[in-house]
């Protein structure tokens, strides 16, 4: 095989790193589109931040720092600090949060608060690739920060507009499952947990998925140091669930089986159960409670998320988040905040992979404008020069082959209509490719069926949506 094939089929099947056929990208596009348009519709602004953060902020939690790519050149410049000087090392961002963290930090005496954000940008991470899992993903950000202080209506107002996104794309129900580390953290005190093991605890249920009950309750006793009983207690806890605030509160309490409880399990259910009804009032259906739900990341400090796509629970989370009351702090002032996030690629690996989704056309192009011969493409070129000026999407043939060959040609790419302009004072005329039907048509005041005018995304027993 020559090198160059070589190189080819290297880089074909390097892993990690999605590429989507141009239909695929057009439901990237209506995605992001959707998600910008809804997140505005509830006051976020978006930003974007650069893609490198120095390696020192990347890394401060510890667990994440074998998932960074470092950025270095090839053959360094020994005069550039950041490629020389370990403590100046950058990496490209795994996430949105430490990125954002900092832009608040930068911009503090700019921005007003609560700040109000979308983010929609690319992250890379370097985990295994599987299916779901990428090495160069998309992420959908919100997250509403305060200075000093956030009120507790923005944990539930921050779920209740993503649900709204979330529901504004063509995929399958999302429900988002919500929990309290407040809860979690008080109930492990209650039943006797000293505080070193709590951030263990927490850990180890988080795996409760991944693992199963048993294996959860063996690692609590063996790696933690809990006793069988406190194991059993805390599985009861992780077994709650329900849309209900008493029937949460009520299960939690059961599951103390007469043990204290601490004032911390006292806020945080009361913290839980406000949201609960708070949702169960604007939103029927959006939330549910799940005290499995633990977010193994340090910095989550009150309710957390993790949402689940209806038929689908083995992709896993698709959207996850929480509060942290500490986003960032420079010593003088803190900004706490509460956020979730969308794995986009997520998602879309999975709808468009298992067929949930396809395009109208993988093309934007309404029209193809044909070609009599080359001497008249002028004319040809003049009249898709007026479609656009319309907004209508339009090309012109690339040869002036038969026309027939150019029908096929427009086809091929599911473009619904051919032009045909008019010669010797002829009027110009439209064809429908699909049913065969020509027209008269004028390109100053000629309009394609509003359906065909762009893309669309097509659901299987369902109604067509703009692309």
């Amino acid at each position: 095989m020559p090198p160059m094939a070589q190189a080819r089929q290297a880089l074909s099947s390097l892993s990690g790193f999605p590429e989507w056929l141009p239909a695929g990208r057009l439901v990237e596009q209506s995605f992001i589109d959707t998600l910008r348009r809804t997140f505005e519709l509830h006051g976020f602004s978006g930003i974007e931040t650069r893609a490198v953060e120095p390696l020192s902020e990347l890394t401060r939690k510890g667990e994440t720092s074998k998932e960074v790519y470092l950025l270095s050149r090839l053959q360094a410049d020994p005069r550039d600090a950041e490629e020389t000087d370990p403590r100046k090392q950058l990496g490209l961002h795994f996430d949105l949060t430490v990125p954002f963290a900092r832009y608040v930090l930068d911009n503090a005496g700019t921005l007003h608060f609560p700040f109000k954000r979308y983010q929609i940008q690319k992250v890379w991470r370097g985990e295994r690739p599987q299916e779901g899992r990428f090495r160069e993903f998309i992420q959908a950000d919100i997250d509403i920060v305060g200075d000093g202080a956030l009120p507790l209506h923005n944990d539930v107002e921050v779920p209740l507009i993503m649900h709204r996104a979330l529901a504004a794309l063509p995929i399958p129900p999302v429900t988002i499952h919500v929990s309290n580390r407040k809860v979690a953290q008080g109930f492990y005190q209650s039943i006797g947990l000293a505080d070193s093991q709590l951030a263990e605890v927490l850990r180890v249920v988080d795996k409760i998925d991944k693992i199963g009950a048993d294996a959860v309750a063996a690692e609590l006793v063996e790696a933690v140091g809990a006793t069988a009983g406190q194991a059993g207690q805390a599985l009861r806890l992780a077994e709650i669930t329900s849309a209900e605030p008493q029937v949460v509160a009520d299960a939690v309490k059961a599951a103390l089986e007469g043990a204290e409880p601490t004032d911390l399990l006292a806020e945080g259910l009361a913290e839980l159960t406000e949201l609960l009804t708070t949702a169960a009032r604007r939103r029927p259906g959006a939330i549910v409670a799940d005290l499995k739900i633990a977010r193994g990341l340090d910095y989550y400090t009150g309710t957390v998320y993790e949402s689940f796509m209806a038929g689908h629970e083995d992709l896993g989370s698709v959207c996850s988040g929480g509060r942290y009351d500490s986003l960032a702090s420079n010593g003088k002032r803190t900004f706490p905040g509460v956020g979730i996030s969308i794995g986009v690629s997520r998602i879309l690996a999975r709808v468009i992979g298992a067929g949930l989704i396809e395009v109208s056309r993988p093309v934007p192009t309404a029209v193809l404008v044909a070609v009599a011969d080359e001497e008249h493409r002028a004319a040809s070129d003049a009249v898709a020069d007026v479609l656009r000026a319309r907004g209508v999407a339009a090309d012109v043939a690339p040869t002036a082959a038969k026309f027939g060959k150019q029908i096929r040609f427009a086809d091929k790419r599911a473009i619904p209509f051919v032009w045909f302009p008019g010669s010797a004072g002829a009027p110009d005329s439209v064809k429908d490719i699909r049913s065969g039907v020509q027209v008269e048509a004028d390109a100053a005041t000629w309009q394609p069926p509003a359906a065909d005018l762009a893309p669309r995304l097509l659901v299987p027993g369902d109604e067509e949506v703009d692309a």
